[in-house]
């Protein structure tokens, strides 16, 4: 008897071993057979990319400067189209004019009482080789600016998002008829000048204060990571909302030939002049300033008691542009499909920088560099992609999205009908994977994270974000949801990225990609972005660059060449239920191990699901957020395309999204989303170390 019982249980658990290994290796969308043939091209995939060739790689990319319309720009699109020409991949690059205006005369500087005049200048660092290019550096400045030239008093709007107004309104102070100084932070800059100018300032100026990404951090540049008195954070400030890419040609690709808007038309300019500077300058101005104290939320870290105005400081600001057009170079890459050629999954980083761009956007262009050179080693090997695979190095992304909205704008008929998932990358650090996207594919990517090995903890990505996220919980009720629900919440994808055309104007499924958490930075878009800064700094033996790769890398093979494409709806509509559950419930939260969301992301219910949309016959429409990445998260900062294998959870979402699609929602809660909810605003910043940074760059 006990023979026998032995003989059963050993049965028993030979059987259940079976099942456990079956499992393991199940993956969506594939046969028992085709499953495991996948696992072992994948794990060959792996074992390719290289942390010593991303090194090489970034060393020579971020060289020099290399933004829009620079000779090394160009150089650097040529260097990369040979390299994928010399690995035996098809390749070429697309042109696209743009309108890219750059500073011809930039002017701060206090008028009364006293005497003094911004230096607008990032000097070199003398153990930073780089940091001397100045004849190539781009000046300090915000990129679609309006040109002017106003003198006013000054008045301090803490980070001049739409309720700091109405804080301002209570305690009787009016920005009508003034300059304002706004901190970076808590929302998209762009934001910044647009509210100021709708509430009668006619001028804008933008300082980083040290209690968001400088000294009260961590020690700043060269000493340390976080951004010194002198470093300044350089972006574009065009209306995205209205529209992304090039302001001339809305709408349609900026090919030769194209019927363009005059300058004048352009609806995305800001309606005041607007430059960013230095919290070393920015201290001569605000220690000027007088009337009612700033609230303690308000305050920052510098060396002064901070007062609202306005004046008696008086600022003299001037900023004038070159309003030239420039030209684009995106390098796509082309490996066709061996069963569905029709069907393509598209995978893209941009290559251009403000300056010399190492954590932004470099880190991840490398990473795709490799999983481009790995999988032409495996084509050598006799793998064969089922679905069509293309590589996309931008250009433009600083300025606007410009490479990437002009290329699908180009293609749009294309890509709607051929284009089944967009994967992004923008830039890269060291410690948690984070990923924000399509909710069809959060349990595809789920499944991905568990298989890519964490190189610092030697467990898996998954496992090692699953703790983090744990650890960061603010409640029992959070925690115990990531502990029993077997996928990781992703957040939803905004804008701010390459990624914004596909998924707002295309309904494409998309996501953006990046490991973040434990390199602190306040180089986002000045000069010291450089690679000293990066190899002192952030991933310094890229060991995380080569689990981006791996990580992206995998995630593509695994949608390439999948029987039927693993979309799942069923996390999507559980996501539309739990934030309509709490809409309804009156809460700004919902279930999940994020923080509370607010209106303006419950607005994203309905660009969270074209497939939706799609499924109930409709139009997919584009969607413009005025705030996110990558809401979010950078350093951060994500829709959906129908094609379920049940489609009964879909036409599920269809009825979710008609029945509960709220109102679009105000600025007002965007800005009160970003305030309290440093997470997303951290994800979506992830690789620009974003103090707020959510919206497009």
């Amino acid at each position: 008897m006990l023979r026998n019982f032995v003989l059963v249980f050993m049965l028993l658990s030979a059987l259940c071993t079976s099942a456990t290994l079956a499992d393991d290796q199940s993956l969506a969308g594939y046969s028992a057979e085709s499953a495991r043939l996948e696992h072992d091209w994948e794990s060959r995939f792996r074992a390719i990319p290289s942390p010593d060739n991303q090194r090489d790689y970034m060393k020579r990319l971020s060289a020099r400067p290399h933004h829009v319309g620079s000779p090394y720009d160009k150089d650097n699109a040529e260097w990369l189209l040979a390299k994928m020409k010399e690995w035996g991949l098809d390749a070429h690059i697309e042109n696209f004019d743009v309108l890219f205006p750059t500073p011809k005369e930039r002017v701060v500087e206090l008028v009364e009482p006293g005497k003094f005049k911004a230096s607008l200048q990032e000097p070199p660092v003398e153990v930073d080789p780089t940091s001397n290019q100045q004849a190539e550096q781009l000046p300090t400045y915000n990129a679609y600016s309006a040109d002017g030239d106003v003198t006013a008093p000054l008045v301090y709007v803490n980070y001049g998002v739409p309720e700091d107004y109405e804080k301002l309104e209570r305690l009787g102070v009016s920005v009508k008829g003034s300059i304002v100084i706004a901190r970076y932070g808590q929302s998209w800059r762009g934001i910044k000048p647009k509210v100021a100018a709708e509430h009668g300032a006619v001028g804008c100026i933008i300082y980083s204060d040290p209690r968001d990404d400088g000294y009260f951090e961590d020690d700043v540049f060269p000493g340390g990571p976080m951004r010194n008195k002198n470093g300044v954070q350089r972006g574009s400030v065009m209306d995205m909302p209205t529209y992304p890419g090039d302001p001339l040609t809305p709408g349609i690709g900026a090919v030769p030939g194209a019927k363009r808007l005059d300058v004048k038309e352009v609806t995305t300019l800001t309606k005041i002049p607007v430059l960013p500077i230095s919290y070393g300058d920015a201290q001569p101005l605000l220690s000027t300033l007088k009337g009612p104290m700033a609230p303690e939320s308000w305050r920052g870290s510098l060396a002064m008691t901070y007062h609202l105005g306005p004046g008696p400081a008086k600022v003299h600001l001037v900023m004038k542009s070159n309003w030239d057009m420039k030209r684009l170079y995106d390098i796509i890459v082309k490996i066709p499909g061996s069963t569905y050629p029709d069907k393509w999954i598209v995978r893209g980083n941009h290559h251009d920088a403000w300056v010399n761009g190492t954590e932004d956007p470099i880190a991840g262009t490398v990473a795709e560099l490799e999983e481009a050179r790995s999988f032409a080693e495996l084509l050598k090997q006799g793998w064969k992609p089922k679905r069509t695979i293309i590589y996309c190095l931008w250009d433009g992304e600083e300025p606007g999205l410009l490479g990437s909205t002009e290329w699908a704008e180009t293609h749009a008929e294309e890509l709607r009908q051929h284009a089944a998932v967009y994967i992004n990358t923008d830039g890269n650090g060291r410690g948690f994977l984070e990923v924000n996207g399509s909710h069809t594919l959060e349990k595809f990517i789920n499944g991905v994270a568990k298989d890519i090995e964490d190189p610092e903890k030697k467990i898996s990505v998954w496992q090692r974000a699953r703790a983090h996220d744990i650890v960061e919980s603010k409640s029992d009720d959070d925690r115990k949801e990531i502990r029993l629900r077997a996928d990781l919440r992703i957040p939803a994808l905004g804008s701010g990225s390459d990624y914004t055309v596909f998924v707002d104007h295309l309904g494409i499924a998309s996501m953006n990609l990046g490991f973040d958490g434990e390199d602190h930075g306040g180089i986002y878009h000045s000069i010291y972005d450089d690679f000293y800064w990066y190899t002192h700094f952030s991933d310094t033996d890229f060991s995380y660059g080569r689990a981006l790769s791996q990580t992206v890398g995998t995630a593509v093979m695994r949608l390439a060449d999948a029987d039927l494409l693993p979309y799942d709806f069923t996390d999507l509509a559980e996501t539309i239920h739990s934030r309509a559950r709490s809409r309804r419930n009156g809460r700004l939260g919902s279930p999940t191990s994020r923080p509370p969301i607010s209106c303006r992301q419950l607005g994203r219910i309905r660009p969270l699901a074209p497939a939706a949309r799609l499924a109930e016959g409709g139009p997919s429409p584009a969607y413009y957020s005025l705030y996110s990445r990558r809401l979010d998260g950078p350093r951060s900062r994500r829709r959906q395309q129908a094609g379920s294998q049940n489609d009964r959870p879909r036409r599920q979402a269809a009825r979710v999204y008609a029945a509960e699609q709220p109102p679009f929602p105000s600025r007002r809660n965007g800005a009160l989303h970003q305030r309290q909810n440093p997470r997303h605003w951290r994800v979506f910043q992830r690789t620009k170390r974003r103090t707020g940074e959510s919206a497009p760059e």
